[in-house]
This record gives structure tokens, sequence and C-alpha cells, in this order.
């Protein structure tokens, strides 16, 4: 890996611009958690109110963390898969334009964060922060 990809903002603001389609979904639900049963429930699925806290906490917690790159493999994956299973859950009506379209951003989010999974947080993060001075310590 050369100088700059090793110092590069790029992964900051990947994580920052995939972060932000979780942390904006939660804070719509925080404002609005009637609807958002309501949507639950519409699909047939049981637990609509633990369904809404556990989403909530999932987008807001998980987007707040990969936008800060804080255990970002982990919280990428676990984002990944939120993002296949609630769009198979939500947009499954692929005979709908509009679903499909929803159903494919949620698939094109998982691989964004997949890609965050393989190659880490980057050079600006708190997982790269926490790890610079155990480096040094072995060098």
């Amino acid at each position: 890996m050369n100088n700059f990809n090793a110092n590069s903002f790029v992964p900051a603001l990947g994580r920052v611009l995939l972060a932000t389609i979780f942390i904006f979904s939660a804070i719509g639900k925080i404002a609005a958690p009637e609807a958002t049963i309501g949507y639950i429930q519409s699909v047939g699925l049981p637990f609509a109110t633990l369904g809404l806290v556990i989403a909530i906490a999932v987008e807001l917690g998980g987007g707040l963390l990969l936008a800060l790159g804080v255990k970002a493999r982990v919280v990428a994956a676990a984002l990944a898969a939120f993002s296949i299973v609630t769009g198979l859950a939500f947009h499954g009506a692929i005979g709908d334009q509009n679903q499909l379209i929803h159903l494919l951003k949620n698939f094109a989010m998982a691989g964004g964060l997949l890609q965050v999974v393989a190659f880490g947080a980057g050079a600006y993060s708190v997982d790269q922060r926490l790890a610079r001075p155990a480096a040094r310590q072995f060098a």
C-alpha cells in the first residue's frame, strides 16, 4: 500500500456516507414511532414495538460507530446483515419497481459495508487510532 492510500481520507468519507442513511433512518423512527410500528405490522412481522426498538438501536448505534470507525469491521458486518434482512422483509415485492429499487439499494449498501469488513476503517478512525500505540510497541 503506498503512503497516499495509507493516509487517505477516502475510507472515512465512505464510512460517513454509508452511516448517514442509518442515522437519518433512526431519527425518522424516533420522530414517528407509530408509523414504523404500523409499517412493521403491515408486512406481518410480530413484535412490532420490539422491532422498532431494535431497528433504532442498530441504525443509530451502528451508524454512529461506523461513522467514527469504532469496531468498524464488526459493525459493518452487522449493518450489512441488517440491510439484507430488512430489504428482503420490507421490499420483497419486486414486481413493484419502487420496491425493487429499495431492495437493490439495501443490497448496494450491504456491498459497500462489506468493503469496510474486508479492508477496515482506514486511517481516520478510532480503530486506527487505537491500533497505533500497539504498532509502535512492536516496531
